[in-house]
């Protein structure tokens, strides 16, 4: 039996990181995964994919409707091949997910495939799809599974009619009616690249606002700009019934006026939230209980599992956000741990991206949240209209708003909608990393025409001393 410093179960983006880090750290590491390809959800069927979509969606839209702007004329409207475009998807992942198989080597991490399952005490058993079973200990041992779509009682994915975000990057064509149900960041993106490319498209949200992690202004402005595109969104309502049938789907709507009707649609796309993936991964031989649906850890990701190895785990299997980079930035710290370095996580400079057109993106506390902590503020707003390099791109929709402490002037929140949020966020999470000011922001030089410039008006604006307000 080999005998490990570190093994891993999962090789999504919380795994292959800490694999990575932790050899860089002269650990011994081994990593296991079930799937033909590592890289987990976001790689294959998440984020990276449905960001390509998103692009040639975009780019789509821009040759049918804006070139003209441009002065720039076609000889006739541009034909979309869904074939082509769903193959320059695959092969986007494919180099990006062999470049993953790559670092593995390089960095000497055996790679073992298969399901990987908590046996007892310091083993891990691994199954192959065919072959036999092996084993191996770990003096240490992560978990990073992921999660998996929640899908509704009465309307279970049948990967034609009724789909997972994974089935909606993938259609043949172009639904003619497609009707998402949820509209956090995975609805909305995916709802936002079939209605570029013609689809009609309606969101049902149970919930009062769209996106709703997002501050509440920002929310909004979005909102109003995805109407604007075309988008049928209804909020406040529910999905209660369901009857699948070989042409389409009759969906039973709820609203708040308790009032029911049928919306009738060629595909459903349920993007409601994820839960924990667990299957087969053997908690209970080690004593471990899901809570509340998450794995139960301490202040360093070490679950309670009792034993020679220690086991932790990560991503979308602990408390917080699911997000990627989230569960990359956990990876880096239980490797160092694990090392015997000071590994750390700043769960409050966690940026939150929706990659709709335009952008939303997040990061540090939103206006609600401290208003309902009685927190006293100020708030410092500018609009990407008043920009020059917006007004050159042609993107001037959205703003930059900026939160701060009304004594200390220190950093609260930055929540951005408009061209280029999931870039300009950055900046400011650097600046809540470090403890900034308002007036920090301010005073840092921006170079000009940039879209960048907004966030430091936003900063003036906290004093009331915006420059080109």
């Amino acid at each position: 039996m080999d005998t490990f410093d570190l093994a891993i179960i999962g090789a999504g983006p919380g795994g292959y990181v800490a694999a990575i880090r932790a050899a860089q750290l002269r650990l011994r590491v081994a990593l296991v995964e079930k799937a033909a390809s590592l890289g987990g959800t976001c790689l294959n069927v998440g984020c990276i994919p449905s960001k390509v979509l998103l692009e040639s969606s975009e780019l789509f839209h821009v040759a049918t409707s804006r070139l003209s702007e441009h002065g720039i004329s076609l000889p006739q409207p541009p034909r979309l091949d869904v074939a082509a475009l769903m193959q320059r998807k695959e092969r986007v992942v494919r180099e990006l997910t062999d470049g993953v198989a790559q670092l593995m080597k390089k960095n000497k991490v055996t790679v073992l495939r298969g399901q990987g399952t908590l046996a007892g005490g310091d083993r891990v058993a691994v199954s192959p799809a065919d072959g036999e079973s092996t084993e191996l200990s770990a003096r240490n041992i992560i978990v990073a599974t992921g999660s998996t779509p929640i899908a509704l009682p009465f309307l279970p994915f049948d990967g034609v009619r009724v789909v997972d975000s994974t089935g909606a990057l993938a259609f043949d064509r172009v639904p003619e009616h497609l009707v998402v149900v949820g509209a956090g960041a995975v609805g909305l993106e995916l709802g936002s690249v079939w209605r570029r490319l013609g689809a009609r498209v309606t969101v049902v949200e149970m919930l009062p606002q769209i996106v709703p992690f997002a501050d509440g202004q920002i929310s909004r402005t979005l909102q109003r700009s995805l109407k604007a595109q075309g988008l049928d969104i209804r909020l406040k309502t529910t999905v209660t019934g369901a009857v699948v049938d070989g042409a389409g789907v009759t969906l039973t709507l709820k609203g708040t006026a308790e009032q029911t009707e049928e919306l009738r649609c060629d595909r459903v796309l349920v993007a409601v939230g994820r839960r924990t993936y667990v299957e087969g991964l053997g908690l209970d031989r080690v004593g471990i209980s899901l809570e509340q649906g998450k794995i139960p850890t301490d202040e360093h990701l070490r679950t309670r599992a009792a034993g020679p190895a220690a086991i932790y785990a990560l991503g979308d299997l602990v408390a917080g956000p699911m997000l990627a980079h989230k569960a990359e930035e956990e990876g880096v710290a239980v490797a160092e741990t694990i090392a015997g370095k000071p590994g750390h996580v700043s769960y409050d400079a966690i940026p939150n991206v929706v990659y709709t057109s335009p952008e939303l993106a997040g990061v540090g506390l939103t206006e609600e949240q401290l208003k309902e902590r009685g927190i006293e503020h100020r708030v410092g707003r500018f609009l990407f209209r008043a920009n020059g390099r917006a007004k050159s791109l042609g993107e001037e929709e959205g703003m930059v708003k900026v939160l701060a402490d009304a004594k200390t002037d220190r950093l609260l929140g930055v929540h951005i909608v408009g061209p280029r949020a999931s870039e300009l966020i950055a900046e400011a999470v650097v600046a809540l990393e470090f403890k900034a000011s308002a007036e920090d922001l301010a005073r840092a030089v921006h170079a000009h025409p940039t879209l960048a410039e907004v966030m430091k008006e936003a900063a003036l604006d906290v004093d009331k001393r915006a420059i080109h307000a």
